[in-house]
């Protein structure tokens, strides 16, 4: 049960810091690192070349990740159930679609669920099947 609410907790975890990296590079609030980059363009300064590279390793990892372990079918599932949800949400007038930012809030919580999945997904493909997923490792 323990191993369980931990497993519980690191895709909860996952899943936030997927969010979060996506949201903290940009988002419709105006309070993201892309404004702020584009606040002063002219001297970009020390913070905020560290600042940058931080997200570019967290974008690396997190598509990296995502990338190894849904793949191109996978991720593509991932973006024709999403839009599948939005045009029945549309559809039931539910949610209008538009140019605005409720569209850019929820093709970016999108983008993050979608890498969040995929830094999680060995642990559904183990719940699900029973196999454990192990990269290949050349042993020379």
């Amino acid at each position: 049960m323990a191993i369980d609410s931990l497993r519980s907790v690191g895709v909860l975890g996952r899943m936030g810091a997927a969010l979060l990296l996506v949201l903290a590079t940009f988002n419709p609030s105006g309070i993201s690192y892309y404004h702020w980059l584009t606040q002063e363009p002219t001297h970009p300064g020390a913070a905020r070349v560290i600042v940058g590279v931080l997200l570019l390793i967290g974008w690396v990892v997190y598509v990296t990740a995502t990338k190894r372990s849904l793949g191109l079918l996978g991720v593509s599932l991932l973006v024709a159930l999403f839009a599948a949800l939005l045009w029945l949400l549309a559809e039931r007038g539910w949610l209008q679609l538009g140019a605005n930012a409720l569209t850019q809030w929820i093709a970016l919580i999108i983008a993050g669920l979608i890498l969040g999945v995929g830094m999680c997904w060995s642990f559904v493909r183990r719940a699900l099947s029973g196999q454990a997923d192990v990269d290949q490792v050349d042993n020379r």
